[in-house]
């Protein structure tokens, strides 16, 4: 079910969008997408993952008009990709041929390649820094030119392409089960409706672009006592993973007749969750269950939920809602949600008078009842 807003009374509505402009337009300045682009990093990831279209230009210009609302930006680019015609399919991606720019694991110290703490918000204090009130492009410029000098002096260098995963080496010993390859054709939720019970294809593709909020939220309530789970980080990596496309004009034969169009970045998480394994003679066996998460951009927090929601939903158990598809599937994308919400605000004016009228009723007779018992 979709909601979008209803219009009526043409001169008021075009002088409520007159309003909106002149507020986004009041201090005589305009705000420019490049600077969007290069300062509100986290906020663009946010709106692409969940608006499913990666293109940090469109995502700029979405969250321009929508004044920095998520769920408006969201809601213009969903309405924008869906006018978009497609014309092809992309070569399956390989996430372990990440170009890595941070990797840490919560479960080994050590890992090949090492942990890598790239950009993080993690290892800051939570202090405000007035001093950024009063930086200026030239001071941006200036901190860019000592920090590219002090890179060339680092000899130490580390290929950061195609690292093993964390996860390979429990695979390894035989204490996690291996992947199973499944060739089939996934289901695509954008272009068909979703009908319960789901295939995991639908429930990955429904969370990693389900509202941010949401699915951290339903994560954490599994965490606290609504769900029977408490995770282990296997491996969380951030990086570029290249796109190939298939050559159009021939049958596809090889890499060498693939083009690669770009990169991508992403947000991958593998959780480990600790589980008894029934044996002979009522015994149980420690064995773990993995919960997966991947989303455009860094996005750790809710790669990290999504992760223990597909664990949840992997092993449903009716105890707990977040265990439950429909529960968790329906309440996280943004568009629906917040449509939903926002459509109280349109006329009720019918419904409302026809309760308002029963309510007059009721207290009519009740009056009359009252006055005939008191006559009495």
């Amino acid at each position: 079910m979709g909601y979008v807003a209803v219009k009526g009374g043409t001169r008021a509505i075009g002088e409520s969008i007159k309003r909106l402009k002149y507020e986004r337009l009041k201090r005589g300045m305009v705000l420019d997408c490049s600077r969007i682009e290069s300062g509100l990093r986290c906020l663009m990831d946010q709106v692409m993952s969940e608006s499913s279209l990666y293109n940090e230009t469109l995502a700029a210009l979405a969250i321009k008009q929508a004044e920095g609302s998520p769920e408006e930006a969201v809601f213009l680019l969903r309405a924008y990709r869906s006018t978009l015609p497609r014309k092809h399919y992309s070569r399956i991606l390989d996430t372990g041929e990440m170009g890595v720019e941070r990797r840490i694991s919560a479960s080994f110290k050590n890992i090949p390649g090492g942990q890598i703490l790239g950009a993080s918000y993690d290892y800051t204090h939570r202090l405000i820094d007035f001093d950024l009130g009063r930086e200026t492009d030239a001071d941006a410029v200036q901190w860019l030119r000592k920090f590219a000098l002090e890179a060339e002096g680092e000899n130490d260098r580390i290929d950061l392409a195609c690292l093993p995963k964390a996860l390979d080496y429990l695979r390894g010993e035989g204490l996690i089960a291996p992947c199973t390859h499944k060739d089939e054709e996934p289901d695509d939720v954008t272009k068909e409706s979703v009908q319960f019970p789901t295939s995991r294809s639908q429930r990955l593709q429904m969370l990693t672009r389900g509202q941010t909020g949401a699915v951290t939220s339903l994560g954490y309530a599994a965490l606290r006592s609504y769900g029977d789970v408490h995770p282990t980080v296997g491996e969380l990596r951030i990086g570029n993973l290249p796109v190939y496309l298939d050559n159009p004009f021939q049958e596809a034969n090889g890499e060498e007749d693939a083009y690669y169009i770009g990169e991508i970045k992403v947000t991958e998480v593998e959780t480990l969750f600790p589980a008894g394994v029934p044996k002979e003679k009522g015994r149980k066996e420690l064995a773990f269950g993995i919960g997966y998460g991947l989303c455009f951009g860094q996005n750790e927090t809710k790669a990290i939920a999504m992760s223990i929601l597909d664990h949840c939903l992997e092993s449903a158990n009716p105890a707990y809602p977040t265990h439950q598809e429909e529960f968790v599937l329906m309440h996280i994308d943004a568009v629906e949600s917040a449509g939903f919400i926002s459509h109280l605000k349109l006329p009720h004016y019918v419904t409302f008078q026809s309760k308002l009228d029963s309510v007059r009723k009721s207290k009519k007779e009740k009056k009359g009842k009252n006055r005939g018992n008191s006559e009495e």
